[in-house]
């Protein structure tokens, strides 16, 4: 197998016209493209994308990691945005990891110090 040069992870939340707009604070920006009336696609960076689309019945149970370019940053930009973290966690050499979670309950979470 191949390594892989592309990311395009998904989130399913039970109810999009509720959890779009929780995206957008937590992301600090509007999708890069709506894919139907309840998935939105959010580019992260050249090679990765984040969707998030209605699926009530898997709803709740994503766990992920971006790892922006400033993690104080985007951690600080969330909670203007009034999105708080609800758990931070240190790991050797310096690794952090912030947690949010979304109104489903799915976990998304933003690294430094990684590598």
């Amino acid at each position: 197998m191949s390594s892989g040069r592309l990311l395009f992870a998904g989130i399913l939340v039970s109810d999009y016209e509720a959890s779009g707009p929780w995206f957008e604070r937590l992301l600090g920006r509007e999708p890069s493209f709506l894919a139907s009336d309840t998935e939105a696609v959010w580019e992260l960076s050249e090679q990765a994308w984040l969707y998030v689309k209605q699926d009530p019945g898997r709803a709740g149970h994503a766990e992920l990691m971006i790892v922006p370019e400033d993690l104080d940053d985007a951690v600080r930009g969330a909670a203007e945005r009034g999105i708080a973290p609800v758990r931070h966690e240190d790991y050797p050499g310096g690794a952090r990891k912030i947690v949010f979670r979304d109104p489903d309950g799915n976990e998304i979470g933003f690294g430094g110090g990684i590598g």
